[in-house]
């Protein structure tokens, strides 16, 4: 899958949880969602989105999700 689609989902999802009053449970869920509803190419590639461009375009609570949870 195309990777500004994937991070176009992923900051959708971030924004959902980011509203969360404790947002370490916020990036918890955020990674969750990610475990529970994406197929395992579209983690990995998620993943070393994060790694080799640091995110690029990704929300910062989401990176801190995929880093920590995912």
């Amino acid at each position: 899958m195309n990777i500004d689609q994937l991070v176009t989902m992923a900051n959708q999802i971030g924004s959902f949880f980011k509203s969360y009053p404790d947002q370490e449970k916020a990036k918890e869920e955020i990674a969750n969602h990610l475990k529970k509803f994406w197929a395992p190419p579209m983690r990995n590639q998620i993943k070393e989105h994060v790694a080799k461009d640091a995110g690029k375009g990704l929300e910062v609570i989401v990176i801190d999700a995929i880093k920590k949870h995912l």
